[in-house]
């Protein structure tokens, strides 16, 4: 069938395949589905399945010399696949496009066929150097205002509210009603609000009202002026002067819990005295400081490989990516994919939208990924048979052991990946960069 083949490597990790199909290959095919619809096909004054040949070819066989030439074209293909070096190879997610398509139509009889796909490939790359590196991360310390921080959200955790008789004074926890006033003194339906309650300073209420509330009791009432700035960042009110009329319902007092023995077995049972809280609230931040800076060192000698190699990715694998992200999205907000793209139609924004902003992110990983792959391909590290065995009892206990061997040489892919990452930093120098304490690193 296939007389001739080429690979022509192109742009934008992109291959060209040109075969060329001899015209007996084609001429057979074209036959026997003549033969075909001679016994299918129910033509007026012949019984169905004796209709000549001669009948159909004359009714139907320009369509038929298209439908039976592009069926052999497309085994073509997929007998030529199988002979292609890897890196020749399709993406399995790449749907190879025919060139010229209109130059090969009408296709004409006992002619040999030369025809051309463009298809997507595996990024073509050399590796830049991946051991021997030195690569910069912070240092965090684990400070005692981290510490003292954490105790005090613990004591506001712990906190016992009850009812204030005086004054209100920030940190104290009011209950208002609030509503806007016209120039003529009369309320604005549309802004009246009863029974909000926040803590004073928060600063969590729409018209930043915390301090006109200070100084009020429990059932006072009074008609307060404000202008707004933009620094204000209260909506639609920049440059805006309102009056409102405020009432404070109610008004607690927060009291917070003394940092002794006491608190520090009411927070765990383990901590006997302030010093073992104390200890025990640094561990945890150590703990989390530690695992976060490994990710740091991981993320950063992956970025700092990113950067030492430039390369296409191709559109389909790109595709691909985004789409896998967006299933693992529509599972997250847990409705269907018809229900989230209604609700983003009505915020505003479809899917398209979203994948766009996920696109640079999508290639970044995608090129992080391919880097990491030719590494565990270069290095071939070990898997013993003892792991290798154990790893796919594991994985593979509710497959049936007919089928088990075909995933053995894809688990091993998978394990020896997971030592790519482990490697890198054994191999890479990691020096001491920003010291930041534990509070700013972790943004807290």
């Amino acid at each position: 069938m296939i007389t001739e083949k080429s690979v022509k490597e192109l742009e934008n990790s992109q291959a060209a395949l040109t075969l060329t199909l001899d015209a007996a290959s084609i001429e057979e095919a074209y036959n026997k589905r003549i033969q075909k619809y001679a016994k299918e096909l129910t033509i007026p004054g012949f019984r169905k399945g004796h209709v000549p040949a001669s009948v159909i070819e004359r009714k139907f066989g320009d369509q038929i010399r298209e439908e039976s030439t592009f069926d052999t074209m497309e085994e073509a293909l997929k007998e030529a696949y199988t002979s292609l070096d890897k890196k020749d190879m399709p993406l399995v997610f790449s749907t190879p496009v025919l060139q010229d398509e209109e130059k090969l139509l009408p296709f004409k009889k006992d002619s040999d066929l030369t025809f051309t796909v463009v298809y997507d490939v595996m990024p073509r790359f050399e590796l830049p150097q991946y051991t021997g590196l030195e690569v910069e991360v912070p240092t965090v310390e684990v400070t005692d205002a981290d510490i003292d921080k954490e105790i005090e959200r613990y004591r506001e955790q712990n906190a016992v509210v009850r009812t204030k008789d005086g004054e209100a004074a920030s940190g104290d926890v009011a209950t208002i009603d609030y509503v806007e006033l016209d120039a003529e003194g009369k309320e604005i339906a549309s802004t009246k609000r009863d029974g909000f309650t926040f803590t004073l300073g928060s600063g969590y209420n729409f018209y930043k009202l915390d301090k006109d509330i200070e100084g009020m009791k429990a059932g006072d009432e009074k008609t307060v002026t404000k202008t707004y700035t933009e620094e204000d960042n209260v909506p639609g009110y920049a440059g805006k002067t309102i009056t409102l009329r405020v009432k404070l319902d109610t008004l607690k007092l927060r009291e917070l819990p003394a940092v002794d023995d006491d608190f520090a077995q009411d927070i765990k049972e383990e901590y006997k005295t302030v010093a073992d809280l104390k200890a025990g609230i640094k561990e945890k931040f150590q703990k989390n400081a530690d695992d976060a800076i490994s990710h740091e060192k991981e993320n950063a000698i992956l970025a700092k490989l990113s950067e030492a190699v430039d390369f296409p990715i191709p559109e389909s694998m790109i595709k691909a990516e985004l789409d896998n992200r967006w299933r693992g999205f529509v599972r997250q907000m847990g409705v269907t994919e018809e229900q989230l793209e209604k609700f983003m139609q009505m915020q505003g924004s479809t899917k398209d939208a979203i994948q766009n902003e996920w696109r640079d992110e999508a290639i970044r990983t995608i090129k992080t990924q391919l880097i990491m792959d030719k590494i565990r391909d270069k290095e071939n590290f070990e898997v013993s048979e003892e792991e290798l065995n154990a790893e796919c009892e594991k994985s593979l206990k509710n497959v049936p052991d007919t089928e088990k061997d075909s995933y053995k040489e894809m688990i091993k892919d998978e394990m020896q990946f997971a030592k790519v990452v482990p490697f890198l930093i054994e191999k890479n120098t990691f020096k001491d960069g920003e010291k930041k304490t534990y509070s700013e690193y972790m943004g807290l």
